[in-house]
């Protein structure tokens, strides 16, 4: 299930500048010299993935944990209908019932403490943000972090959070350079393939839940724990 991981980072990419464009365009990067300008925006960089291989760290442990319990490929099953349920569900219920107040004073302290290091413009300042940046809530990072939880293993879900996160750089980098590249109709367009993508992701993770002995698409995992239990009640 990795290639979820950087298909949602490159077509995310996209709801990416709108969201952290602004951010990454007022990064202070030295526009006179490309050496310096290429380690700034590799720092920058760095940093955004590494909060993003911390929460896939985090959350795979907590999927390995249920992965123990045999419950992996239920889980696989949940994430798929949650993820396609954040699609249906409409944004304004959320916001109906407040929701997202908390998220609201998070994100201020996180824009808080970006302005400040904005301020200092020291070396260390390109990873910081990148870093920041991480934290920022968004919804295609929140259907990443699922993906990195289904995965059941701390070590495959700080790499699916890796493999997002790289999907992400090569259009971020981009408009760095030459900044809002995409008009307004085109990204719109864009927008509009992303939550089909989110859906089609949801039911791979649904079809992989249910072990239907399709390779590499839906592995019956649950036969193999079978035959590991019974080959130690054999002996």
């Amino acid at each position: 299930m990795l290639y979820s991981a950087l298909l949602l980072g490159l077509l995310g990419s996209f709801h990416c500048i709108g969201m952290c464009g602004p951010i990454a365009f007022l990064l202070p990067v030295d526009r006179k010299k490309p050496t310096k300008r290429v380690l700034q925006l590799i720092s920058y960089h760095v940093g955004r993935i590494l909060t993003y291989a911390v929460l896939g760290l985090l959350v795979g442990s907590v999927g390995k944990s249920l992965n123990l319990f045999g419950f992996q490929q239920q889980l696989s099953i949940v994430i798929g209908v949650f993820m396609i349920l954040m699609i249906l569900i409409p944004t304004k219920l959320f916001n109906r019932y407040h929701f997202s107040k908390p998220i609201y004073k998070f994100v201020a302290s996180i824009k808080n403490a970006m302005g400040t290091e904005l301020k200092k413009k020291n070396p260390g300042t390109f990873f910081t943000m990148g870093y920041l940046n991480g934290l920022l809530p968004c919804g295609l990072v929140y259907m990443a972090v699922f993906g990195a939880l289904a995965s059941g293993d701390i070590w495959e879900g700080g790499l699916y959070m890796i493999i997002f996160g790289m999907g992400t750089v090569p259009l971020m980098t981009t408009a760095i350079y030459i900044g809002n590249f995409l008009t307004t109709k085109s990204r719109q367009h864009i927008l509009k393939v992303i939550p089909g993508l989110v859906v089609i992701i949801g039911f791979l993770f649904i079809l992989r839940g249910l072990g239907l002995e399709i390779p590499y698409l839906s592995p019956s995992e649950m036969v193999a724990v079978e035959e590991v239990s019974s080959q130690y009640s054999c002996h």
